[in-house]
């Protein structure tokens, strides 16, 4: 019985993380560990879900949005990425590389790419390494919802340290457009 009431709020816990901001809405500066607009975008070389190399020196010339999310086909995880996805047609015409990285696995990670037929890269940072770099927490294993926007040269143009779910795909975008003017 003490087994599964532990589950049961391991699980709640882990779910609440995945649809609402770690932060407090209104929080007027992001933490202090998360690079900075106007930052030099550190480096990264994994595997996607797709099988694909991804490198962040590989991606320069275009601009790139870094998403980290907490978990794969959770409630919150799964909006802000179908928005995206239906979304797709205007983060292409903005020329924009998009790629989706939690502490989850490839295996999860093609489950969940499958399922909701996400046009993207997921990156898998199951140690926490690209995290780190860019300053994203991660507590119980899983990371805090920030998005990054790294230009062509590979600079931090624009952090969204406190992300909704719910219009964020709107607000990636319209930081695109602010940056190719």
């Amino acid at each position: 019985m003490k087994l599964w009431l532990g589950i049961v709020c391991l699980l709640a816990f882990a779910l609440a993380g995945c649809t609402k901001s770690e932060q407090p809405q209104g929080s007027a500066a992001p933490p202090q560990n998360l690079l900075a607009e106007g930052t030099v975008a550190p480096p990264f070389d994994v595997t996607a879900h797709t099988g694909e190399h991804v490198t962040l020196a590989a991606l320069r010339g275009k601009p790139v949005v870094l998403y980290f999310y907490p978990k794969d086909d959770t409630s919150g995880c799964t909006k802000e990425a179908c928005e995206i996805r239906d979304a797709w047609k205007q983060f292409q015409d903005a020329g924009a590389v998009v790629l989706g990285v939690s502490t989850d696995d490839n295996a999860s990670h093609v489950a969940f790419a499958d399922k909701y037929k996400l046009p993207f890269p997921l990156l898998p940072d199951t140690g926490g390494a690209i995290a780190k770099a860019y300053g994203v927490p991660i507590r119980l294993g899983m990371v805090k919802r920030v998005t990054f926007i790294i230009d062509k040269q590979g600079k931090i143009t624009k952090v969204f340290p406190d992300v909704n779910p719910a219009g964020h795909a709107s607000e990636i975008l319209a930081a695109l457009a602010v940056q190719r003017t």
